[in-house]
């Protein structure tokens, strides 16, 4: 059963990053945060693991948040209001635990992860819980939903490389002021690997502060999303061995081999580079052979 597409917009002033709002009634209704589906656009697509970024049960709609960096992902660009893909599959994955919490709960996004940061300080919130949000990017023009993340949040920090908006930096130094200023419940991190690295780190006890509990999200890693593929498998300090759909894709931050992921996020360069110039191609000769032919 094809699957509409309801809204399309870009986010942010990059060009690269848009959201989707699809009609999906079915994956509405059994939706949390910390879900996510599985989306292949046509019989000749691959799957893409999308964490689901926000719901409306009544609507029955989910909204995705894509970030354009490969075929797929500019293919899915591509599609446009009134148009449908061919699979969506989920709820998948754990949804995060819900409880009220003695001290703030602290939410950091980085780049796209901004995006399925929203339903879970959403959840948060409604049972209670004091929310700090951290959103990170590398400009201003890669950040985006300020008013979404503001409206479930008791306060808003905002970080930037080039400190083109809010503190210029990375989202690890307000989150160490944070840290010495008082007591917190839990430390919940979504984005690149490499910023979720520093936020386990930081949130270790490093350099004296005290160590707080931390969730971060693997969903980068994923292909299969069923626990077939063994894709997203990840290693732990203690030697054991995870599965990011099935085990996660929220997951304890201090047990994950971040160096070892980091390391295998890079496999397939070579392949989607290849992959998306030939898709560029063969999209200028079509619109070459369009304009020439009418």
């Amino acid at each position: 059963m094809p699957y509409k597409i309801l809204e399309k917009r870009e986010l942010g002033g990059s060009g690269i990053v848009f959201e989707m709002v699809l009609e999906t009634p079915l994956i509405a209704k059994k939706a949390y945060a910390g879900n996510f589906v599985l989306v292949r656009i046509n019989e000749t697509g691959e799957r893409i693991p999308l964490t689901i970024a926000d719901y409306d049960r009544e609507r029955g709609t989910i909204t995705i948040v894509v970030q354009i960096a490969g075929k797929s992902t500019k293919l899915l660009f591509h599609q446009n209001v009134g148009d449908s893909i061919l699979d969506v599959v989920g709820p998948l994955g754990n949804k995060i635990h819900i409880k009220k919490y003695e001290y703030p709960v602290v939410i950091i996004g980085g780049g796209v992860g901004i995006a399925p940061c929203y339903p879970q300080a959403k959840e948060l919130k409604e049972v209670g819980n004091k929310i700090i949000s951290i959103l990170g990017a590398r400009n201003k023009e890669l950040l985006f939903w300020r008013d979404k993340m503001g409206s479930v949040s008791d306060e808003l920090i905002i970080c930037t490389d080039d400190g083109s908006e809010g503190i210029k930096g990375v989202v690890t130094e307000p989150l160490k002021d944070l840290l010495k200023r008082e007591k917190l419940s839990i430390v919940i991190a979504i984005g690149p690997l490499i910023m979720m690295k520093y936020v386990a780190l930081t949130t270790n006890g490093f350099d004296g502060l005290p160590k707080v509990k931390t969730i971060v999200s693997l969903n980068t890693i994923m292909i299969d999303g069923t626990g077939m593929c063994g894709g997203c498998r990840f290693p732990t300090i203690d030697g054991k061995i995870g599965f990011a759909c099935v085990d996660g894709p929220d997951v304890d931050g201090h047990i994950v081999d971040f160096d070892n992921l980091l390391k295998r996020a890079k496999r397939f360069e070579k392949q989607e580079k290849e992959s998306l110039e030939l898709y560029d191609r063969e999209c200028k000769a079509l619109k070459k052979f369009y304009k020439e032919n009418g």
